[in-house]
């Protein structure tokens, strides 16, 4: 079936609905170049019969990754107009733009078939009432959500790498810098190692979190924080026992690295869980890593 014959004056009396997205503020602000060529797909539009004021541009979703539609307005906004059968025809530069995601991509694939919309990216014209372009759409969505899982994969694959060997940087708890050649070691700073020396010696003598934070109070000893982990001014304040317990169950002050102390899970509902591990399920855990 040929272009011309795939558009009729039923898809011309409905909007066209232009997708436009990239993953990252970076990607906007640094790849112009992408934005041109997505913006430019109205063209294709006109050509194939539609006005300008015909067509709708939905771009409230940059910076933000196509993995998911929980978190992008815009492209529920156009699968709710496809439903409601105001589009004839959704464009976007790649399958990509529109979802990584096999779910949210064969969603709209389905609406578009029931409400007999029409899909053009920039290879083609395609309608996902036919049999032979639905499949060829949904390979296009499944090697767009592969693409991710691959990129995804090689990024995750350098970071563990690093971790196992130990030279991952991650911010460090106050007390700990790095040095000039990424190397931990202890804060230069004497007034900050001799409070968290007494920090420890006084527990050690007590025996508990909330016994330390009270002999601090009650000498009147002040407890460094950063309010930006690994970075940012010192500050002296008060311990609580929220910092006595986060600073004596941190393995650092240990001198050991690990990695994977805790476990993140997104729900059904798009929001994020964060599960603290036991010591034997941590991914790495690395003995006298640096200096304690």
């Amino acid at each position: 079936m040929n272009t011309e014959s795939k558009v009729t004056s039923e898809h011309l009396k409905r909007s066209a609905y232009l997708y436009i997205r990239q993953s990252t503020l970076r990607q906007v602000i640094e790849n112009t170049e992408s934005a041109k060529r997505q913006y430019a797909l109205r063209q294709r539009a006109m050509a194939l019969g539609w006005s300008e004021e015909r067509i709708i541009v939905i771009d409230n979703d940059q910076a933000h990754s196509g993995a998911s539609a929980a978190d992008r307005q815009g492209f529920q906004r156009l699968v709710s107009e496809v439903g409601l059968g105001k589009a004839g025809i959704v464009m976007g530069l790649e399958v990509s733009r529109l979802a990584r995601n096999c779910a949210d991509w064969h969603r709209l694939l389905e609406i578009c078939a029931l409400t007999h919309a029409l899909i053009l990216d920039e290879d083609g014209l395609y309608d996902p009432a036919h049999f032979n372009d639905r499949l060829l759409l949904g390979l296009k969505g499944t090697m767009s959500e592969a693409e991710l899982h691959v990129l995804k994969a090689r990024l995750v694959g350098g970071v563990l790498s690093k971790a196992q060997r130990a030279e991952l940087k991650t911010p460090l708890p106050v007390g700990l810098v790095y040095d000039m050649d990424n190397r931990v070691m202890l804060d230069p700073d004497q007034q900050v190692q001799q409070a968290l020396r007494l920090f420890f010696a006084t527990f050690e003598r007590t025996g508990s979190a909330w016994a330390t934070v009270r002999m601090f109070r009650q000498e009147g000893w002040k407890f460094p924080k950063r309010y930006q982990a690994g970075s940012g001014d010192i500050v002296w304040q008060e311990p609580t026992h929220a910092m006595a317990l986060d600073t004596l169950h941190n393995p650092r002050y240990a001198g050991a690295f690990c990695f994977g102390r805790t476990r993140s899970w997104k729900d059904a509902t798009g929001k994020w869980h964060c599960q603290q591990l036991p010591r034997d399920q941590w991914r790495f855990l690395k003995q006298d890593a640096h200096a304690g």
